[in-house]
């Protein structure tokens, strides 16, 4: 597109919209704004794929031709009929996904290969849906997996006997779809949302009542609704689909107090796609930039779960939406260097700078929620409402702190983060009942620690400075509290979250069996996690001193040693030495064990890196 001197124009957003983006916002105008970038960019892109497949001929997949050239001029005769049934297509988030799959592949994919065929052969499935929503008459070739043909945004046909075909003939009149098979053929239509057993209609969620409501996909039919490529059609039973709606108008209900939010996420949201149910407070969801509207999610335990769900995804959506109009953070410098990784609150693992903002302005959206959820919830949700909040507010913070200012942020990082930070400090002076509280900062001091023992490293040098002064019976050297660490992210730091998911059984369910079963049924939960979360910390720490006396402690074990002297004055620096440099006692253990044989008494040892005096007994 080029403006009047034939200069380049690129799509913008007001102020007035990007000043509720950066605050963490945004209502139906914004969303609107956002999702005419989001079209003009599927345009682009589908030019570009058009562009590569130029030379490409008939994509083929060894049976029947898939035509790219004749499902392009099947969708430009649909739009000239119905062009809002091709913005349907076009809009649908997984043609998003389907348009970055495809140029990923095509991007120095050898001509023949059978992958690019495959995938290319969805924008014949795309053309005839485009075409059966503008009620033209049309016959195509479309890709065909397993005997099911997936016809995105109407549902999906079982083809009996057409297993092993790679392609089938749909065919319209412009009221009915004719689906040819080998042992015969499925009729849809007109009216697209009749099931048989051979037709899989695509299922509708609504959103709200009345004039007001707004429906989106329940999906289970579109190849590439999962985010990670092509995935076969499933099918949900009847009381899975009626479940899921129970609990979408159960978390719209605690939603519809904010307006501007669910105005927002009427016009944004497209389709949720089920995934298999998790435990009990650990919900999966996930979102892509690629598929603006589009949420995978594991079916929640109850409402305020979901709505805590959809205002996550939906920040991450946005959020999505604005960097594609302007870059948050700038380069690194030396692209072959491994990227400057950060803690992340909610995280296992170590993330670098962009993920850290995205994982930012999503929680922001969760903390925002939970406060305004939490002085109406019902018993017995406050509790878990109030510990909530308290959690991600502190969480949201932490993240900040380690984010602004930092030199990579572009104008536009720096004001988002400055934004956030304005109202996040207002947050942390509001009121938390103390259980609640205590129970959050907790959670949140055992993640950090947690992480910080498993992808932190001492210098080498530093450690064996410390190892001399405790067998000389010296104090503990500067270097152990001056000295950088180096971070080396462990693939097998998991279920970091063990101490917030086993405080929400203790909330939710004070007198429950959760003591019991928590090792069973919270995983990443041992016995010490059990007894630190019922706050029996003598026990804990009697079997954690054990542990670290032992050939292979734990991974984990200093973090937890540390929750357990907590609060008791007799070993205060140690707890705090282990909450914040975990790492450094691991690091100064595994030396002595592994150099002189020597197994420290852990508290003893921990009391002395924080500073306590000379080691204990000098040794040697």
């Amino acid at each position: 597109m080029h403006g009047a001197a034939g200069r380049p124009v690129f799509h913008g957003i007001s102020e007035t919209g990007l000043r509720r983006l950066v605050r963490g916002g945004g209502d139906g105008a914004v969303v609107e704004e956002l999702l005419s970038a989001e079209r003009s960019r599927r345009l682009l892109l589908l030019r570009a794929l058009l562009d590569c497949t130029a030379d490409r001929g008939h994509g083929h997949d060894g049976e029947r031709p898939l035509s790219v050239r004749d499902a392009w001029d099947l969708l430009e005769r649909a739009q000239v009929r119905a062009p809002e049934a091709v913005d349907g297509v076009l809009m649908a988030p997984g043609t998003g996904t389907w348009l970055s799959s495809a140029l990923r592949l095509l991007r120095g994919a050898p001509r023949g290969d059978a992958a690019v065929r495959r995938v290319l052969g969805h924008l014949s499935a795309l053309a005839a849906a485009g075409a059966a929503g503008a009620r033209i008459r049309f016959s195509l070739w479309v890709p065909a997996t397993g005997g099911i043909v997936s016809l995105p945004g109407l549902g999906s046909a079982v083809l009996a006997g057409a297993e092993e075909r790679g392609a089938v003939r749909v065919t319209g009149d412009g009221e009915r779809l004719r689906i040819g098979g080998p042992d015969g053929d499925v009729v849809v239509g007109p009216a697209w949302e009749r099931r048989t057993p051979y037709w899989r209609p695509t299922r509708r969620l609504t959103l709200g009542r009345g004039d007001a409501a707004a429906s989106l996909a329940l999906e289970e039919h579109d190849p590439f609704r999962t985010f990670g490529g092509p995935t076969a059609p499933f099918t949900l039973s009847e009381q899975e689909a009626a479940a899921w709606q129970r609990v979408v108008d159960d978390a719209w209900e605690l939603l519809d107090g904010e307006p501007e939010q669910t105005e927002a996420m009427r016009r944004g949201l497209r389709s949720i796609t089920p995934v298999p149910r998790g435990e009990r407070f650990r919900p999966y969801s996930s979102s892509s930039a690629e598929a603006f509207g589009a949420i995978n999610a594991s079916l929640p335990d109850e409402g305020p779960e979901l709505a805590a769900t959809l205002v996550h995804e939906f920040q991450h959506i946005k959020l999505g939406a604005l960097m594609h109009l302007g870059p948050l953070v700038t380069p690194a410098d030396k692209t072959g260097e491994q990227p400057e990784l950060f803690h992340a609150p909610w995280r296992d693992d170590p993330r670098p700078l962009e993920g850290l903002l995205q994982g930012i302005y999503a929680f922001f959206g969760v903390t925002r929620f939970w406060r305004a959820h939490r002085h109406s919830a019902e018993a017995p949700h406050g509790p878990l409402a109030h510990f909530e909040f308290a959690l991600w507010r502190d969480a949201v913070w932490s993240a900040l702190d380690s984010a602004r200012g930092h030199e990579r942020l572009t104008a536009l990082g720096s004001r988002l983060l400055e934004s956030l930070a304005q109202i996040c400090a207002g947050w942390l002076t509001e009121p938390v009942p103390a259980e609640e509280l205590r129970l959050a900062r907790e959670a949140t001091a055992g993640h950090r620690a947690r992480w910080r023992e498993h992808h932190l490293r001492p210098s080498a040098e530093a450690v064996y400075e410390a190892v001399r002064a405790w067998r000389r019976g010296e104090r503990c050297p500067p270097a152990v509290r001056t000295a950088p660490s180096v971070l080396r992210t462990d693939p097998d730091a998991c279920f970091l979250d063990t101490a917030a998911v086993l405080a929400r059984h203790r909330l939710t369910d004070p007198r429950g069996p959760w003591r019991e079963t928590a090792t069973a049924a919270v995983r990443g939960a041992g016995p010490v996690d059990v007894l630190l979360a019922g706050d029996a910390r003598g026990p804990a720490r009697r079997i954690l001193t054990d542990q670290l006396r032992g050939d292979e402690p734990p991974v984990g074990s200093w973090a937890a040693l540390g929750r357990a002297t907590a609060g008791d004055p007799e070993h205060g620096s140690a707890s705090a030495f282990l909450l914040g440099s975990p790492h450094w006692a691991r690091s100064v253990r595994d030396t002595l064990l592994a150099e002189h044989g020597e197994r420290p008494e852990p508290v003893a040892l921990a009391a002395w890196l924080g500073g306590a005096g000379p080691a204990p007994v000098p040794a040697g």
